[in-house]
């Protein structure tokens, strides 16, 4: 709820009964129950005015609209899990030859690099590309 804990809002509710004082804590307390009612009513009668508007076919996907979802964090985390995904489908699709199956799924990354060095010609330079510099 708003990023408060249990701590917090313990906290701020016993700031609110020195700030305010236990004589005016009901009435406080009052309209602010008042104050959620009428939002709550509010926000009802606007998502009525719109499908009265819109038509009961206008029907909006709200995790479409979460800002949440552009969180580049996330975005790189899902490519991953799903480059992963589709590498998964492709061993058990039998793309791969066993030999490389067995080497994807139980190799690390330092082996893999030390197994493509080992198979590298070293008589003949590394590839050199003197448009790229």
């Amino acid at each position: 709820m708003f990023g408060i804990n249990g701590t917090e809002m313990i906290i701020l509710i016993v700031l609110a009964l020195i700030v305010i004082g236990p004589s005016r804590m009901p009435e406080y307390a009052k309209k602010l129950g008042e104050f959620v009612k009428t939002f709550r009513r509010k926000a009802l009668d606007a998502r009525r005015a719109v499908r009265e508007d819109f038509g009961d076919e206008f029907d909006l996907d709200w995790q479409k609209l979460d800002p949440r979802q552009y969180d580049p964090r996330r975005i790189v985390r899902e490519a991953l899990a799903e480059e992963d995904g589709q590498h998964a489908q492709q061993i058990q699709q039998g793309h791969q030859s066993q030999a490389a199956t067995q080497t994807a799924v139980t190799v690390s990354p330092i082996e893999r690099y030390m197994e493509q060095a080992k198979k590298r010609d070293r008589s003949k330079p590394a590839p050199f590309d003197s448009e790229a510099t």
